[in-house]
């Protein structure tokens, strides 16, 4: 049996899990498949990521930063846009079919063990993100590697993720977002996520809500944690347009960094990379210690966030970004503003069940000339009538497609129309994923073929 479909089983095997939006408030059961496991997460450093928008971006940069100091490095994000294995990078790399297939043998037999103690105790069996966040551990352990950045998967204090000991915790910017598992209001949201401060940890933040920030500091302050808040402990001083991307002025914990270019658009972009900075200055000397030139310039220069801004198709342009919440969309309005010189904006729009569809297209209304409504690949898809009322209410031209293929097809022979026009695909991360395999199979950086 190939490598390639030893690992294709083992994503196969997840998926009959519980997926990973069932989520409960019991860490617990990750923690004793890591101790049948002589907790595997105990073996490197830590810098946890929590927020709501943010979060993979600024984690792709600390890891970034951290390669670019020789050290052997781990990352585990969520979701992934094409292929499950992209969730779990070792030096940067996706980690590899036979390291995944090979991990799963290891923790097969303690997972049969847990179910077994689960359902004895009536308890639901172990599900997709407990037993994924399990196996990014044991294959971090087994690389092995000297740190892992570890993104949240939702909230943060019970989260399977929290079984690990952050070093060094981080919050990006927090808003309303899944308030049906983390409350109603940013201060409950912003207790929930802190939860991942451990004792003595280090404390970088975004700039907060003054109720986020006050929820952050009370958690630390009972775990003799030291907080570091942008605009204070550190700071993104400047920042100016740049060809790909921009350049930044940033005043860290423990050093400046005068024109680091970032290959990244959005002002937003910007405040990760000042934020991934202070996370890193605080794990490596414990925030006393300047970071080398050369690092921040290789780590931020090196730096990708796929589906964030990527650029995916030429003449006419095309987009593609997750905004699957209305934060993550007014980010993207204002980065379409800054960074492109472009008359009309058309939206290919594409949401889940469980987001603020409206919200978000409330937020991305102002910005463009023209909607697409789709559906993305998802049993959990919302209709995408719910997104042409929003448009419509809001006087804008739009029209309704089954599928992404379709939708994207219809607002690329739009755009050609004029090269004062583009297309932005967002609204969803499964979607920015179907929108990236799409792009290289009809390689729109070819350009638009009547």
């Amino acid at each position: 049996m190939s490598d390639r479909t030893r690992a294709d089983a083992v994503y196969s095997a997840l998926l009959e899990r519980q997926g990973e939006q069932w989520v409960q408030p019991r860490v617990e059961r990750t923690r004793r498949v890591l101790e049948l496991l002589a907790d595997p997460q105990r073996t490197y450093r830590v810098i946890h990521v929590t927020g709501t928008n943010g979060k993979t971006s600024t984690s792709r940069m600390i890891e970034s930063l951290l390669r670019a100091m020789g050290l052997r490095t781990g990352l585990f994000t969520s979701p992934h846009l094409e292929r499950f294995t992209e969730r779990i990078l070792i030096d940067g790399e996706p980690v590899s079919d036979a390291a995944i297939a090979d991990a799963w043998d290891e923790i097969q037999p303690f997972v049969g063990m847990v179910d077994a103690e689960l359902a004895a105790a009536d308890d639901a069996p172990l599900t997709f993100f407990e037993l994924l966040t399990v196996l990014a551990f044991v294959v971090a352990a087994d690389a092995p590697i000297d740190v892992l950045v570890l993104e949240v998967g939702m909230g943060g204090e019970w989260d399977s993720t929290n079984t690990a000991d952050g070093d060094v915790a981080v919050f990006t910017p927090i808003d309303v977002d899944h308030v049906d598992r983390l409350g109603a209001t940013i201060a409950e949201i912003a207790t929930v996520k802190s939860g991942i401060i451990k004792p003595e940890a280090a404390v970088v933040s975004a700039a907060q809500p003054e109720e986020a920030l006050r929820a952050i500091r009370s958690r630390a302050e009972k775990e003799g944690a030291h907080v570091t808040v942008a605009g204070d402990g550190f700071a993104l001083e400047a920042q100016t347009l740049a060809v790909g991307g921009q350049q930044l002025d940033i005043r860290g914990v423990a050093g400046t960094y005068r024109e680091v270019y970032l290959p990244l658009y959005g002002a937003h972009q910007g405040t990760n990379a000042a934020l991934a900075v202070a996370a890193v200055e605080s794990l490596i000397g414990g925030g006393t210690q300047p970071l080398a030139a050369d690092v921040v310039a290789d780590g931020l220069g090196n730096a990708t966030s796929p589906g964030r801004l990527q650029l995916v198709g030429t003449a006419p342009t095309v987009l593609v970004d997750a905004a699957h919440n209305p934060h993550g969309a007014r980010a993207l309005v204002a980065a379409l503003d800054e960074a492109f010189d472009i008359d009309e904006w058309g939206a290919v729009v594409g949401i889940l069940d469980g987001k603020d569809a409206v919200g978000i297209m409330s937020a991305l209304v102002p910005a463009v000339a023209r909607v697409f409504a789709t559906a993305p690949d998802s049993d959990r898809a919302t209709d995408p009538d719910v997104i042409a009322d929003v448009a419509e209410a809001a006087d804008l031209p739009v029209t309704v497609h089954p599928t992404l293929e379709d939708a994207a097809e219809a607002a690329r022979a739009w755009a050609a129309e004029s090269d004062r026009r583009a297309v932005v695909i967002a609204g969803s991360v499964v979607l920015a994923g179907e929108a990236l395999r799409l792009s290289e199979l009809e390689d729109w950086k070819s350009g638009w073929q009547a």
